[in-house]
């Protein structure tokens, strides 16, 4: 058996990496905290590059490409901290609406949120889908109202939704697998982001020196960032099996994704109280970047189940 992603996925990634490394620097991220919003440059190169419409059938403009295809793009949203609904958008939408072509081709925005009382994009959003009476519903624009609320990332705009119209677009078993995707790509996305907060940390380390030699040296800063990257390297294989046994059928895939994003929710806080500390509590400072991607880390870690939640849901399928 063949435990590696392949070389069409591995390019994708880096295609996909290359873009928002340009179209979405730390620069933009911070604007959409300081209100400019969004990535109008990034959303649009993704669509033209055709990761929103990855998951739609290539008669609706779309790849035909699965959960597994997507979950390293997902990771490089993550990592780049976009202020955009990727995972709603590409991962849960588009695989549910009945026509997808407008939202494969960016034309249209969606978002989603699942048992949740909050959605991300809600107010910027042209589609919104949501659970009602265990289905899913979908609302366009001017069938809902959306309330923006303040949350821990301003970048990662909050509304309250309710709705006038909506129409029926999946049974209570597209529900339960639009939740296991939004859950699955979330993971994916706290793994990059965990990637990010090392990266910037020991980029930091090696430069901020202290009695004449790199903090990076002192044993105690090792240390922190090795729990890091340990709670890291644990997470992803749980979150890349997830993704595989979504795309093949497994039974157990619910559980596979309850573990991959417990997991991943564990390392991205784990990881933001390291970095924080190995910065010397300078990462609560909005002018170093590392704040950006801590907040966005505390978001996601508790968005499409925390934690808590998974891991009791794995222990009910133990038991």
């Amino acid at each position: 058996m063949r435990f590696a992603f392949t070389e069409d996925q591995l390019a994708f990634r880096d295609a996909v990496r290359d873009l928002l490394a340009n179209e979405c620097p730390p620069a933009v991220v911070r604007a959409a905290w300081e209100g400019a919003g969004r990535a109008p440059g990034a959303w649009s190169a993704l669509a033209e590059m055709g990761v929103l419409g990855a998951m739609a059938p290539e008669s609706a403009g779309g790849l035909g490409l699965s959960v597994l295809d997507l979950v390293l793009l997902a990771e490089e949203a993550g990592y780049a901290a976009l202020p955009e609904p990727f995972v709603e958008h590409a991962m849960v939408a588009v695989p549910v609406l009945p026509d997808p072509a407008a939202a494969a081709a960016g034309e249209v925005t969606a978002t989603a949120a699942i048992g949740a009382p909050f959605v991300p994009f809600g107010a910027d959003a042209d589609l919104v889908l949501l659970d009602d009476d265990d289905a899913v519903v979908c609302t366009a624009r001017g069938g809902f109202t959306a309330r923006p609320i303040d949350g821990v990332d301003a970048s990662r705009r909050l509304a309250t939704v309710t709705f006038d119209e909506a129409e029926i677009v999946g049974d209570a078993g597209a529900l339960a697998a639009a939740f296991d995707r939004g859950a699955l790509g979330t993971a994916a996305q706290l793994i990059g982001v965990t990637r990010r907060m090392l990266d910037l940390t020991v980029d930091y380390v090696k430069d901020r020196e202290q009695f004449g030699v790199p903090i990076g040296s002192f044993q105690a800063v090792k240390h922190h960032l090795a729990d890091a990257r340990i709670a890291l390297e644990f997470a992803r294989p749980l979150v890349y099996r997830a993704a595989w046994s979504l795309a093949t059928g497994d039974p157990d895939a619910a559980v596979h994704v309850s573990m991959g994003k417990s997991l991943a929710s564990d390392a991205a806080e784990l990881t933001s109280t390291k970095t924080l500390q190995a910065h010397g509590a300078m990462g609560y400072s909005f002018e170093y970047d590392l704040h950006l991607f801590m907040k966005r880390a505390w978001a996601w870690a508790g968005s499409w189940g925390d934690a808590p939640w998974h891991r009791a849901r794995v222990g009910r399928a133990v038991l």
